[in-house]
């Protein structure tokens, strides 16, 4: 096959670029050129122009399939569609779980029936914790609109593995790896989901391969792991000595700790489905999910050899600030 990326570079992107490398396909990148600009130098074809208003770099040219990794506003989606509507078969959109709205996740089993998230001006642009997923939701409209019948839109969960930078999934291994006592949130019990951006990549490429569209929720399997799993399987992966002290809900939030970020894959009590969407679709469709020995494994291995020296960790809590938290819940049980 022939494949354009939007993007490509990065994560989600060069795992693509990976798998579809490895199976043979012809790979073009259409980006900016300024993450990882010679990460396939000589491999693959990169044509560089901006998604806002520099798109005629792609006239003339033609592919199976565009996947797009990197649309977070309707309007620059729309453009693209548009432009590619008669020089490719099928539009990919990387889109995210998060196209539903909050009051969706107060129940497990969300599907890809469940109504996704409004926003009341459509005409924002302005990317925030608020308007991330009904952008989403309007991106995946727009690209619908220009391709109707020919859109894949893949709404992801947490993707975690090798070369994640945003550390909601890297802060643990590497913690635990660190040895010592482990500050955990809430209980070992508590149900995670996350799917390994390898795995992601190769459905997609499937998927592209087999010339699906519609709406699929793309994530582990809802109640496979619980984050006792991850640290236990962290622990033996790495050798290390590490114990775990899990901290009440209550005393974190007393502590303004935040949930997902200065505690990834932990949410809270507030949105019990969060952690438990319907995949069923996606699976039924060719979803493989590799162990989680393997992720961690893998993760570990990037962070301690590759990962780039100053990146700064983007989540997690410092080990001052969890000595701190550790010492305060323990003379509060004291008392």
């Amino acid at each position: 096959m022939k494949l354009l990326l939007i993007g490509g570079t990065r994560f989600l992107g060069r795992a693509i670029v990976d798998e579809a490398l490895a199976a043979g396909h012809e790979v073009t990148l259409f980006n900016r050129g300024r993450s990882n600009p010679d990460l396939y130098s000589g491999q693959v074809e990169t044509l560089l122009g901006d998604r806002d208003g520099g798109l005629d770099v792609l006239d003339g040219r033609s592919w199976d399939a565009v996947i797009d990794t990197c649309g977070y506003i309707p309007r620059h989606v729309r453009d693209s569609a548009e432009k590619l509507k008669d020089a490719v078969q099928q539009y990919v959109f990387i889109s995210s779980i998060s196209v539903y709205p909050e009051e969706s996740m107060n129940e497990p089993g969300v599907t890809e029936e469940t109504a996704v998230g409004t926003i009341e001006d459509e005409t924002v642009e302005e990317v925030t914790g608020e308007t991330y997923g009904p952008l989403k939701a309007l991106c995946e409209q727009a690209a619908e609109a220009a391709m109707p019948g020919r859109v894949l839109n893949v709404r992801a969960g947490l993707i975690v593995g090798p070369h994640d930078l945003s550390d909601r999934f890297t802060y643990w291994p590497h913690r635990v790896a660190g040895g010592g006592e482990v500050l955990a949130p809430d209980s070992p019990d508590y149900a995670v989901q996350f799917i390994d951006v390898r795995d992601l990549a190769r459905w997609i490429l499937h998927m592209v391969e087999q010339q699906k569209s519609g709406d699929y929720n793309v994530t582990g399997q809802p109640g496979q792991y619980t984050l006792g799993d991850v640290l236990t399987t962290s622990k033996e992966v790495s050798g290390s000595d590490a114990t775990f002290t899990w901290v009440d809900e209550s005393f974190l939030i007393e502590q303004e700790v935040s949930p997902w970020m200065h505690l990834p894959l932990w949410v809270g009590s507030e949105a019990p489905g969060f952690n438990l969407v319907n995949c069923d679709k996606a699976f039924a469709d060719g979803l493989v999910i590799r162990p989680l020995t393997e992720t961690i494994r893998d993760t570990l291995s990037w962070e301690k050899t590759t990962r780039p020296a100053e990146s700064e960790w983007r989540a997690g809590i410092s080990r001052e600030r969890e000595a701190e938290l550790l010492q305060k819940w323990h003379n509060r049980e004291v008392k």
